[in-house]
């Protein structure tokens, strides 16, 4: 029997970003600049970061407000057009 667990893409993944990560420590650590110039490199990254959280989560939040809305349209439009037949059935019940 094989016990082969492949790896999903998550993983894969989740992996380039460690690798993205510690490459870009190591390229920090040997590179010919300044404390006070890494520093304020660093800083610069960090805020480029934040301001790209910002922006996914904003659309994140756009994208579910407009499912949502689909979804109120739809289930309006099946409650509407039950009610329609309803009527058109009259009460045999």
């Amino acid at each position: 029997m094989s016990n082969h667990q492949g790896v999903g893409a998550g993983g894969v993944l989740f992996a380039f970003a460690v690798g993205a990560v510690v490459g870009a420590a190591v390229a920090l650590l040997f590179a010919p600049a300044t404390g006070e110039e890494t520093r304020e490199f660093l800083g610069q990254r960090a805020k480029e970061g934040r301001e790209r959280a910002a922006s996914a989560a904003k659309q994140g939040r756009e994208m579910v407000n407009r499912g949502r809305e689909t979804l109120t349209t739809v289930f309006d439009r099946a409650r509407e057009q039950f009610q329609a037949a309803t009527r058109e059935a009259g009460p045999e019940a």
